[in-house]
Formats: structure tokens, sequence, C-alpha cells
């Protein structure tokens, strides 16, 4: 299944997508895609309704797409996940996960404007896989063990300011918690949609111009690991999020490097999973 919300920032509704790629309005069964959705298991009825949506009212085409989740309780990023991304950071390639968090309400839809934080000097762009977490994970025993807490698999766009982020002390928080810092979607594909997800082509383009490629085969830890190891510091929530790391290409690895600035536009997309697309704009 893949799931979509859609409406106004912050009063989204919930929907699926059809074959065909038209928007279901399923808000006359659910509230939204959120912890207790996840929770209460509602994957399970989700896909009870999902053979029969011809019964369902239409999305109109003019309707803005929301990120496919609710808000989430938390937005969990791992950092220097591509070796090859390590490299071009000047960064040695970690020995555990590096471990860092955005804001919640940097989650915008796929869509949306990217806002140019004021002040801003070196604002970047990352494709990224995002795991969204399907129930609570707490202490897993194993690797395993941690497919079974995935809900499934979308585009996340980590949006970074890197003078905020490296050159103005304190953790990278600050420069990746601005508005707008977090495009998701345009669908969540559950986990059964997505055949590997250790093998997912991905690739973003600023104003027509290739700049990364890449693919998920080449991370440090895979979303499984992830998953098991973060569940040992913390309780993952469902309807969390989790970004994986960026491939190499991002600006700040360019020499000379290079940033985004107002009126550029971003375009990204992982294999099955979609595309963004977005226009930067001064906030």
């Amino acid at each position: 299944m893949q799931l979509v919300q859609f409406g106004p920032l912050g009063k989204e509704k919930p929907g699926l997508l059809t074959a065909n790629g038209a928007r279901k309005d399923l808000s006359s069964v659910f509230e939204r895609y959120d912890r207790e959705f996840f929770q209460s298991g509602g994957l399970g009825r989700l896909a009870e309704i999902s053979g029969a949506l011809d019964s369902y009212p239409d999305v109109a085409e003019d309707v803005r797409w929301g990120a496919p989740i609710a808000r989430p309780g938390k937005v969990v990023c791992i950092g220097l996940n591509y070796a090859d991304h390590a490299t071009e950071s000047g960064m040695p390639i970690p020995e555990e996960p590096i471990i860092f968090f955005k804001a919640a309400n940097t989650v915008v839809g796929p869509y949306d404007e990217v806002l140019i934080p004021r002040k801003s000097e070196k604002t970047d762009w990352e494709v990224e896989l995002g795991v969204v977490i399907g129930k609570e994970a707490r202490y897993l025993e194993s690797v395993d063990q941690a497919a079974a807490h995935i809900a499934g698999y979308c585009i996340s766009h980590d949006v970074s300011e890197r003078h905020f982020q490296l050159e103005r002390g304190g953790q990278w928080v600050k420069g990746k918690s601005c508005d707008t810092f977090n495009p998701l979607g345009p669908f969540l594909a559950t986990s059964d949609e997505v055949a590997n997800v250790n093998d997912l082509a991905m690739q973003l383009d600023v104003n027509g111009e290739r700049m990364q490629t890449g693919n998920t085969r080449t991370m440090i830890f895979d979303p499984y690991y992830l998953v098991y190891y973060l569940s040992q510091f913390m309780t993952l929530e469902a309807g969390d999020l989790l970004s994986t790391g960026t491939p190499p290409g991002v600006g700040l690895g360019m020499k000379p490097p290079r940033f985004l600035k107002s009126g550029d536009a971003i375009k990204l997309s992982i294999a099955g999973l979609g595309e963004q697309r977005q226009v930067c704009k001064n906030a």
C-alpha cells in the first residue's frame, strides 16, 4: 500500500494511492496516520479496505500533498552513514551510528517550498531514505526483530544549514531544525511494497543538474540494524521517523562548495518511492 495525506498544513487527511496514481480520501475511516493509527493496528485495517477503494471519494488533483505521516513524535537522523559521503565531508567513517535529531515541525509535504533561513550562508541538500516505525521498539534482542517494527519507507529530504550546523558551536540540531527542513513523501510505501530496501537507487538534481547519485546498498549501517541499534538507547514509538543518511554529492563536499539560494529548484527520487520537487524561497 502507498499511504498519502492531503490538505492544508497541520490539517492533513489520510488517503491511499490507487494503482493508476489517483488519491483516495479515507478520512471517513481514519483520522490521520499518526502514532495511534500505527500502534493500534491501523495498517491491518487499511489493508482490509484497500481492495475496495472505488467506494471512496477521489482527492482533487489541485489539493496539496502533505507528508504521508502526521507530525512524528521524533525525527531521528543518522549522520555519515555512507562511507563516500563521510570522505567528501572530511570526516572519519563512523564505527557506530552517529545520531542526531531534527525538530518534528520540520516535516512538510513533498512539494512544499523550502525556506532558506534568515542569516543562512550554507543551506544544503540531502536525499535520504526515510523509515517510519510501525510499532514500539524498545530493547530489541536482535537485528532480525527490527523488520516487524517498520511500517514502511519514503523519501526524506534532510535539508541542512552547514554554517549553523558546523561553525556555530554546540550540536548539529540547530543546523537541521529550521522550518521546512524535512520534506517527506510523496507517499509511504508499506514494507511489503519494497522488495529489497538495501538496493534502492537514489538521486537529487538542483536546477536540472545532477548532484547526488547513490544507492542504499552502500550504507554503512542498514535500516534493520539502525532500528535495532536505536532501540538500545531510546524507545522508538509508532509513527516516529528515521532518516538514514545521504550518499555523496552534497553542496558542502563540492570544490568549491555550492549551496541553495532563493529560486533554486530541487528534484529528488528513490526507486519505488516516487519523486519530490521543491523550490527554495527566503524565509
